[in-house]
């Protein structure tokens, strides 16, 4: 037996004319009352036809379908009659659903993976990152700067690690910059209800997976990086999201964290 039909929309749920059995061994759906809230058929001794005013999910038809489908090919008792077990495995099949649950207190987890890019790190005024204690005895913290070829050596080198999320999301890709041959990392930390804030952060410990509010302040580490454009790179705290990092446009500024809008600077390249 198949069933033939259109979609039922609400303003015409109680038509009886949408499904027509194209078997000549049964009845036509007989429903006088069009007005009753549901009609029941007889089409068969063993099957009937409902029609409900309440819209159903494609889904749904689908299984109704597959079900009804499944019941030609079902091999009948002696008395005529399905088996209790055939039906049971049309009910398991059909109309229980199986769900993937995910625990709620799942913890997010970055691990890094074999990719680390060497780099330095210039925003699109083309002032490039330096360490601040190297040209004065301030305490540890970046700076942009426009340098000359007699400062040169001041920039920074850059050890951009890359990481996976155990959690599907679409911020960008999560890194870790670290100064080059160094213990040294970029870090977005916040104290009491200050906002946050960027430094420089030693870590003496691997970074080989960091989680979620990380016991040792290591999730701190983690940017989100994105593509913008043909050239430009930005970079979101993952700690704290909707926290650039940014630039000033005038030379020797301290590189900060800031929300965007902003008349500050959050677009870099990545320089060989």
């Amino acid at each position: 037996m198949a069933l033939h039909g259109r979609y039922i929309l609400p303003s015409d749920a109680l038509e009886t004319d949408l499904i027509y059995p194209d078997s000549a061994g049964f009845d036509e759906p007989d429903c006088p009352d069009q007005l009753c809230m549901m009609c029941q058929c007889d089409m068969h001794k063993d099957i009937k036809l409902e029609l409900s005013p309440h819209p159903h999910s494609m889904r749904k038809v689908v299984n109704i379908v597959i079900a009804v489908e499944k019941l030609k090919h079902i091999k009948k008792m002696s008395s005529g009659k399905f088996s209790q077990d055939a039906l049971l495995n049309i009910i398991l099949e059909n109309v229980i659903e199986e769900r993937l649950v995910k625990p709620l207190n799942a913890t997010q987890t970055y691990r890094k993976t074999t990719r680390t890019l060497q780099c330095s790190v210039c925003d699109k005024y083309k002032k490039t990152l330096v360490q601040s204690n190297k040209l004065t005895n301030q305490d540890l913290h970046l700076k942009a700067v426009t340098l000359s070829a007699g400062t040169i050596q001041y920039k920074v080198q850059f050890s951009m690690m890359t990481y996976v999320s155990s959690a599907q999301q679409n911020n960008g890709q999560p890194v870790c910059l670290g100064i080059s041959n160094s213990n040294l990392y970029i870090a977005c930390t916040q104290s009491g209800g200050s906002p946050p804030v960027l430094l420089l952060k030693e870590v003496s410990g691997p970074l080989n997976t960091i989680t979620a509010d990380d016991p040792n302040g290591y999730d701190s580490l983690l940017f989100f990086r994105k593509e913008t454009g043909t050239a430009y790179n930005t970079f979101e705290s993952v700690k704290y999201p909707g926290w650039f990092i940014s630039t000033a446009f005038d030379d020797w500024k301290r590189v900060e964290m800031s929300q965007v809008p902003t008349d500050r600077t959050t677009d870099f390249t990545l320089e060989d």
